[in-house]
């Protein structure tokens, strides 16, 4: 499954369904938590049933339900056994014990396993269960974290200095979780960028986040998937330098360094150019 962008609707938008999977995303998220207000929860889990069973292709399709302990959440896994998509999104996550208990509750609700991907970073608690998640890595397809629930957890003003960069505490929590997804052997999905007019602002978000060691992004809003997708994209020439790198090594197995142009390469440039070779075909 291919996780470059993914993008959120609204449960309770059916209208904007169509156009978020018309987007180019590789992954729409149809959202039941934040987004959806109490009253229309039901709402929510209505359309997704008339959405899930009759879409089409790609792109993937998630379900962000709501968080493990809460009282929707069996209404909202009975709503997903039914629907079919491809994974869950789920939200305030604290560790490998939530998703080992979601995925006892999906067995519950007659769910096939599907992959969770868990947003890591939501609580105060969440931060110091991020080295757990490898205990749980075969039933997660990536981590990602957020800056707006956890500032809100803790009576802090806002997660983001005036510049739109993150303040220090967010900072680390976000390299934490880096560290965290790639200590799971899974992919780590950078947080949502939450100004979509902010075209020139978004590209560098995303290129930060390519160049930090995220596989992919999280979006808010159409218009943000093609910005996101050439960002996590490798070009002509990363792939041509790329391929070079691997026939390079292939050509000299027993090698521990080669030289090309000028430059001594090891063995973490090797996996660094198969991983390239990776993004750009679009293989897990």
């Amino acid at each position: 499954m291919r996780m470059r962008s993914l993008l959120f609707v609204p449960g309770d938008r059916a209208d904007r369904f169509g156009k978020a999977a018309a987007s180019g995303a590789d992954a729409v998220i149809i959202d039941l938590e934040d987004s959806v207000s109490l009253a229309n929860k039901d709402k929510a889990r209505e359309a997704l049933l008339r959405y899930g069973p009759s879409r089409r292709g790609a792109p993937a399709l998630f379900v962000r339900i709501n968080p493990a302990g809460s009282e929707h959440l069996m209404d909202d896994l009975d709503a997903v056994r039914r629907a079919g998509p491809d994974g869950i999104v789920l939200p305030k996550c604290e560790g490998a014990q939530t998703v080992a208990f979601l995925a006892r509750k999906l067995a519950d609700a007659g769910c096939p396993a599907l992959p969770i991907l868990p947003i890591a970073t939501e609580t105060p608690a969440a931060i110091f269960r991020l080295g757990t998640f490898a205990e749980v890595s075969g039933l997660i397809c990536g981590l990602t974290w957020g800056a707006e629930d956890l500032p809100a957890a803790i009576g802090a003003a806002t997660s983001r200095e005036e510049d739109g960069g993150y303040t220090p505490p967010y900072q680390m929590v976000r390299s934490l979780s880096l560290f965290a997804a790639h200590a799971a052997g899974v992919r780590a999905i950078e947080t949502v960028y939450p100004d979509f007019r902010d075209e020139a602002g978004l590209h560098a978000y995303a290129a930060r986040g390519r160049r930090d060691g995220f596989a992919g992004m999280m979006a808010i809003h159409p218009a943000q998937v093609p910005v996101i997708n050439r960002a996590f994209t490798p070009d002509a020439a990363e792939i041509g330098k790329a391929r070079a790198i691997v026939a390079a090594f292939r050509a000299k197995p027993e090698a521990g360094v080669i030289e090309i142009g000028g430059r001594m390469l090891d063995r973490p440039h090797l996996t660094a150019a198969l991983n390239i070779l990776s993004m750009a075909e679009g293989a897990d």
